[in-house]
């Protein structure tokens, strides 16, 4: 099983009882929850001066989203998902949601960055993607992946609302279904 968020999920959205359905309800297997930032990321896009590198220059979270991010981070622990490994976008907002939500360390993976601004990369980062989940289907623990709305959409077809949780189901020999739709 693998679960999509488009951000992160307030403990008031409702998630609690259908995140412990999901997940303690799955079959044999690992699940890989994707989340992207945090819901309190004003704006569209990016600045124009925006730089991968210089967090001043991207719309960050703000006091909510830290707060989302921890909630879901708890909801986690509360439980009993074990997390296998944790990959982010190298968007300031992508990263300071993973490390506010996971224990875990968080490895900056290129394929998770938007491509909101550059479509022509859109093809290629997905289909990185989808090798990652393929071969994650026989490692332990779950696959947590922080991205982008953009990068959610060109994998699952899914056009997630913030809040929202995206469970994906893995198909043999490969793929996935979406499995539900958690809504805050």
């Amino acid at each position: 099983m693998f679960a999509s968020w488009r951000s992160v999920c307030s403990a008031a959205c409702g998630a609690d009882l259908a995140l412990r359905r999901t997940w303690h309800g799955r079959p044999s297997g690992p699940a890989a929850p994707w989340r992207c930032y945090g819901t309190r990321a004003p704006g569209t896009g990016d600045p124009p001066a925006f730089e991968l590198g210089d967090c001043a220059t991207q719309r960050n979270l703000s006091s909510e989203g830290r707060e989302q991010a921890r909630r879901i981070g708890a909801q986690f622990v509360a439980n009993g998902i074990v997390v296998g490994r944790v990959l982010s976008s190298e968007w300031c907002r992508c990263l300071e949601t993973a490390r506010i939500a996971s224990a875990h360390p968080v490895e900056p993976f290129p394929p998770l960055n938007s491509f909101f601004a550059n479509q022509d990369v859109g093809g290629t980062q997905t289909r990185a993607v989808r090798e990652l989940i393929d071969g994650w289907r026989s490692q332990p623990g779950v696959l947590v992946l922080v991205t982008h709305q953009v990068n959610i959409t060109a994998l699952t077809g899914v056009f997630p609302a913030e809040g929202e949780v995206v469970v994906l189901k893995p198909k043999a020999p490969s793929g996935f279904d979406v499995m539900a739709r958690l809504k805050p």
